[in-house]
């Protein structure tokens, strides 16, 4: 079969497109034929093993694991004798390890789903890390309401589109922060008011939020609390690559220090797959309540100038890859 293979640190280019063995179906597994992975900004660190703390787990010299991507979609080939909860010819997306591939296996308890008949197989890959990251953000570190006001900086990327309307399903009023290009898009995914940071300074506006999830980390800490509600809260999702050895965490570090001494309460997250959480996507999404947008699609040869797209950090929304 062919996938995505990188045996070295570094930019797109130590991606190669081989051909290696098919993966074993074990008793407690599950083979699945990929028809859509997505690639995520997780990818690209691994792949270039920056911030350094990355390689503590994945690696110090060189990675552990040569395969990239985690999220697909796909229809089940093949399942071990153990296995109950699929049966081949199900259509199912979810997490997975070495999503870049035509073929994956997971375990029957892992945290995949069905997919959602309305959906296309490319809009399922596009759902799991950064819905999930967006759930969770909003539900469990944020404690979103209905009624509040929600600021979502960085309305436009993967995180921030499904952050949108998930604020939007929990009866929130919400604002999005984006480029001109994407005020539009990001109006039509339910945003009360769209900011375009180009022409105008969300920082100044007068206006205070209940509640920010800020995926851009463009801003300081001294400006964030300025438009944070007395007892407002800041979920940090993302931030600049600034930094070789800690990266995006040198502005998460900020706010734990912070946090303590505020009534604002400050702090940053790191999502965990959790299959409930992605059953609870599933429904939304086929309910029409959220729906996936994907900026540009690529054949799985191409998954290095996918990633290289991604870096440049002006996609929008979501980066499929195609098998």
């Amino acid at each position: 079969m062919k996938a995505i293979r990188y045996y070295r640190y570094g930019g797109p280019d130590v991606l190669e497109l081989r051909d290696v063995d098919m993966p074993e179906v074990a008793d407690d597994r599950v083979l699945v034929k990929v028809r859509a992975a997505s690639v995520n900004p997780l990818d690209w660190h691994y792949m270039r093993g920056t911030p350094y703390f990355v390689r503590t787990g994945a690696g110090l010299s060189k990675p552990k694991a040569n395969g990239l991507g985690a999220e697909m979609a796909g229809q089940v080939e093949a399942v071990g004798s153990n296995v109950t909860a699929f049966q081949p010819g199900d259509e199912v997306f979810g997490y997975c390890s070495g999503g870049l591939a035509e073929w994956v296996t997971v375990r029957q308890d892992a945290v995949v789903q069905t997919k959602p008949p309305n959906l296309t197989f490319e809009q399922a890959a596009s759902v799991p890390v950064a819905a999930g990251t967006a759930l969770q953000a909003l539900r469990d570190k944020g404690r979103v309401e209905a009624g509040q006001r929600v600021l979502v900086n960085g309305a436009a990327g993967g995180v921030g589109t499904f952050a949108v309307q998930l604020a939007r399903v929990f009866g929130a009023d919400v604002t999005g922060v984006c480029s001109t290009g994407n005020v539009d898009m990001v109006r039509s995914l339910g945003a009360d008011r769209v900011i375009d940071y180009t022409c105008e300074d969300f920082t100044g506006t007068g206006q205070r939020y209940d509640l920010m999830i800020d995926i851009a980390g463009t801003r300081t800490l001294r400006e964030i609390r300025r438009i944070l509600a007395p007892q407002g809260t800041l979920v940090v999702v993302g931030g600049p690559d600034k930094g070789r050895w800690l990266g995006p965490l040198t502005g998460v570090l900020k706010t734990l220090v912070v946090n303590p001494f505020v009534s604002q309460k400050m702090g940053f997250m790191l999502a965990q797959p959790k299959k409930d959480d992605l059953a609870e996507l599933a429904k939304l999404l086929e309910n029409g309540l959220v729906t996936p947008v994907i900026d540009r699609t690529y054949p799985l040869a191409e998954a290095a100038e996918a990633i290289r797209y991604l870096e440049t950090g002006h996609a929008k929304a979501k980066v499929v890859i195609t098998m």
